[in-house]
């Protein structure tokens, strides 16, 4: 019988690609040729990514043209008066001009102090960490020094999944065909899932979890079920994965029969 890791490695291979990337908040990434300019865009197209995709890409769009082509010169050159002015007026869903430019004040800072928000993370994480809580805790208690960021960036102290800053981490820790990376001082051993409500379904459906709540604990225990397929690289399946159900012509049906067609539950561990 097929292994699932073949099955996982068999979407991987079809689906880890660039063309279905569109439309993904992902695709602004690949503008920026230097990593501390990918880094800032990275962040601030995650913080932004909930709500229907085409609001998504329509507000980061808008929000990293008024940027330049450079975000980390415009935050180190730019007053933080001038920055308020800027973004004076910005709403989207339930962010306010206040929330978006605390956020990038607390880009700002963490710049300034730090040399980028990698540098920051890399202090509060340990050599032997199992996973990026810890330097995830430092990077948002750096950003969010003022407090009024708002739900742009969940605090990964709490009982939130915080999907959008794993998915933060997932683009500039990994590299591949679609990740680009450029963080070189994390291991993509210690990412987690970025836990939408489409990698909910799926680590029910592959058994790696049975809580009732998309939280932070799920989050772990669907990570550690694809650890214990691939240890080096747990969540090198979640775009591919979570392609179904996001693309129209790709059913969460189709997924569910393809993983379960002669599924015998064994598992090939990374070696």
């Amino acid at each position: 019988m097929i292994k699932l890791r073949e099955k996982l490695d068999a979407i991987y291979e079809k689906y880890n690609i660039r063309k279905y990337v569109d439309p993904d908040p992902l695709l602004f990434l690949y503008d920026y040729s230097q990593v501390r300019d990918r880094e800032i865009a990275g962040l601030i197209a995650a913080c932004l990514a909930y709500g229907r995709v085409e609001m998504i890409m329509k507000t980061v769009g808008q929000v990293l043209e008024k940027m330049g082509r450079s975000p980390f010169d415009y935050l180190s050159d730019t007053r933080d008066e001038d920055i308020d002015n800027m973004f004076r007026g910005f709403k989207y869903r339930f962010a306010t001009d206040l929330h978006l430019s605390n956020l990038l004040k607390g880009i700002k800072g963490v710049i300034l102090e730090f040399g980028s928000l990698e540098n920051c993370f890399s202090t509060g994480a340990g050599a032997k960490d199992e996973t990026v809580l810890t330097g995830l805790c430092q990077l948002y208690e750096q950003i969010n020094k003022a407090g009024q960021a708002g739900h742009l960036l969940a605090d990964p102290q709490k009982t939130s999944a915080c999907k959008r800053s794993h998915l933060f981490l997932r683009w500039m820790v990994r590299k591949d065909a679609v990740d680009p990376g450029g963080w070189e001082s994390v291991s993509p051993n210690q990412l987690i899932i970025p836990l939408d409500t489409h990698m909910y379904k799926i680590g029910k459906l592959l058994g790696f979890t049975r809580r009732k709540s998309p939280d932070k604990i799920c989050a772990l225990e669907i990570t550690a079920g694809f650890r214990k397929i691939l240890k080096s690289d747990p969540i090198k399946y979640d775009f591919s994965l979570t392609r179904f159900g996001i693309r129209r012509n790709l059913d969460m049906d189709d997924l569910n029969g393809f993983i379960n067609s002669s599924f015998d539950k064994q598992i090939l561990l990374d070696d």
